[in-house]
C-alpha cells in the first residue's frame, strides 16, 4: 500500500479480518481492501477469480476507496502496457476484461458468501472501474522498505537493513494473524475491528523502521552518552523532568502524521552531518542542524533541548 499516492492517509494496517490486508484511516473512516496472491503467471480468467473477496466487500455496506489486488506475475494477455505494474482497468485489455468477468462469476456462483443475484453485468463493471492491481515482479524486500522513506534517499541504509527492516515488519502482521481467531465475529462499525488487536499502525512501522537506521531503540530509557555534557549542566532537581521532557517531544515528533515529512528530513540531515562529521559535537551538530534551511522549522514538536537530546540519540546510535 505504500506505493499508493494516498499511502500516508493510511494509518492501521489490520491484518486478516475484513480481506488479507486493510488499509484504515486514523478514525477508521476510511478503508483500503487488499487482497493478496503471491501466484505467477496469472492469466484472466484466474485474475477474475482472485477478486471474488474483493468483490464480496465492495457488495457489502463498507465503503472502500480502493479494491488492491496484489500478484506475484501475470500473463503477457492482461495488459496493455506491461511496463506498468500498478495499474487499473485502463491499462487491461478488452479481451482480458471479459476473461475476468467469466472468472469472477464463475468463481462466485462456488462462494456461499457471495449472493448470486449480486453476479450482475453492471455491478461487476462498476466494480471493475475501482479495482486496482498490483504485480510484485519479483521486487526485493528491500523496495518496499524504501518506499517508507522514498522522499530521503540519503538516509537508506544497505540492503541487508532493509532485508531485516521488511523481515520484522512480516512477522509482526504474521503474529497479528495469529494472535486470536475473529471467526464468526460480528461488528456493527468499522472501528470495531481494531478491538481486536489485529493491526499495526504507521507509527509502529516508522519506528521499526528508524531503530534499525540507527541500531538502537531511540525510545529507550536513560541519557545518551552524547547528552551526558549537556545534562550534567542543569540543575540537579530538575535534571529527571527536563530528561522527561526531551523524551516526550521525541515521542511526539516521531508520531506527528502532520509533520511526518518533517521529521524525516530533520532526521535525514542529521544523519548526513553525524556520518560527515563524526568527531562534532552534539552541540556543534546542533548549530549546523539549525542553520539548514526549512529544516528544524518542519518540526514542531522539538525544542532546543529536545533537538539536542536527539541529536544525541542519532549520533549514539550510528557510533554505537
Amino acid at each position: 500500500m505504500n506505493f499508493r499516492m494516498d499511502s500516508d492517509k493510511i494509518y492501521y494496517f489490520v491484518v486478516d479480518f475484513f480481506n488479507d490486508l486493510t488499509g484504515m484511516d486514523s478514525m477508521a473512516s476510511k478503508l483500503w481492501d487488499m487482497q493478496s496472491k503471491g501466484a505467477h503467471n496469472v492469466g484472466p480468467n484466474a485474475i477474475g477469480k482472485e477478486l471474488v473477496t474483493l468483490f464480496k466487500n465492495y457488495m457489502s455496506e463498507l465503503s472502500f476507496e480502493a479494491y488492491i489486488l496484489f500478484v506475484g506475475s501475470v500473463t503477457g494477455s492482461l495488459r496493455k502496457d506491461s511496463s506498468i505494474d500498478i495499474f487499473g482497468r485502463s491499462n487491461i485489455k478488452e479481451s482480458a476484461i471479459e476473461l475476468i468477468k467469466n472468472g469472477l462469476v464463475e468463481e462466485g456462483k462456488d462462494k456461499e458468501y457471495i449472493d448470486n443475484d449480486t453476479l450482475t453485468e453492471k455491478n461487476i463493471d462498476d466494480f471493475l472501474d475501482k479495482v486496482l492491481i498490483v504485480v510484485d515482479n519479483d521486487k526485493k524486500p528491500s523496495e518496499y522498505v524504501k518506499a517508507i522513506i522514498k522522499n530521503h534517499p540519503n538516509i537508506i541504509p544497505e540492503e541487508k537493513i532493509l532485508d531485516a527492516i521488511f523481515n520484522e515488519i512480516r512477522d509482526k502482521q504474521a503474529g497479528k494473524k495469529n494472535a486470536s481467531s475473529v471467526e464468526n465475529i460480528v461488528i456493527e462499525t468499522t472501528d470495531e475491528a481494531l478491538n481486536y488487536g489485529r493491526h499495526l499502525t504507521n507509527n509502529e512501522i516508522r519506528l521499526m523502521t528508524l531503530q534499525r537506521i540507527i541500531n538502537s531503540n531511540p525510545l529507550g530509557k536513560g541519557i545518551p552518552a552524547s547528552f551526558v555534557n549537556i545534562y550534567n549542566t542543569w540543575p540537579p532537581e530538575n535534571q529527571r523532568e527536563m530528561l522527561e521532557d526531551c523524551q516526550r517531544a521525541l515521542c511526539r515528533a516521531l508520531f506527528n502524521k502532520n509533520a511526518a515529512d518533517g521529521f524525516w528530513r530533520l532526521f535525514e540531515n542529521t544523519y548526513r552531518l553525524i556520518v560527515e562529521k563524526p568527531n562534532d559535537s552534539v552541540q556543534n551538530l546542533f548549530t549546523m542542524i539549525r542553520s539548514i534551511p526549512d529544516c528544524v522549522s518542519r518540526c514542531p514538536d522539538f525544542d532546543v533541548l529536545s533537538l539536542k537530546y536527539f541529536i544525541a540519540v542519532v549520533k549514539d546510535g550510528i557510533q554505537g
